[in-house]
């Protein structure tokens, strides 16, 4: 190892956004509509439920579980700081690394726009 120190964790992270900021700025590199409706959060929440059930049943995977609902309800943020100061990190900018994703997901025929 060059740079950092043993024992060290690092997060590579970038910019902080929220969800709204993330789906307007896909919106805008797909060249698409950002969602424009407000879910509750208590209507995705029991949805949440619905799933974990429905999947017991069939047993498919659920689309998303109450679990998850709680984690995404949260802002995270993290700051890549220590990474920048001790292995001279320098993250990419969000807009270049969502277009090159959302380009290869759609070569993969995994979204389409």
């Amino acid at each position: 190892m060059e740079k950092g120190r043993v024992g060290q964790r690092y997060l590579l992270t970038g910019e902080n956004m929220s969800f709204v900021l993330i789906f307007n700025m896909v919106a805008n590199i797909t060249n698409t509509r950002a969602p424009m409706f407000h879910v509750p959060l208590w209507l995705i929440e029991a949805y949440g439920w619905i799933s974990v059930f429905v999947s017991r049943i069939t047993g498919k995977l659920p689309l998303i579980s109450y679990p998850t609902v709680r984690v995404l309800r949260h802002q995270w943020a993290y700051s890549c700081d220590k990474a920048k100061m001790e292995l001279g990190y320098t993250p990419r900018n969000l807009t270049e690394g969502l277009s090159e994703m959302l380009l290869w997901l759609k070569e993969e025929k995994l979204i389409k726009f």
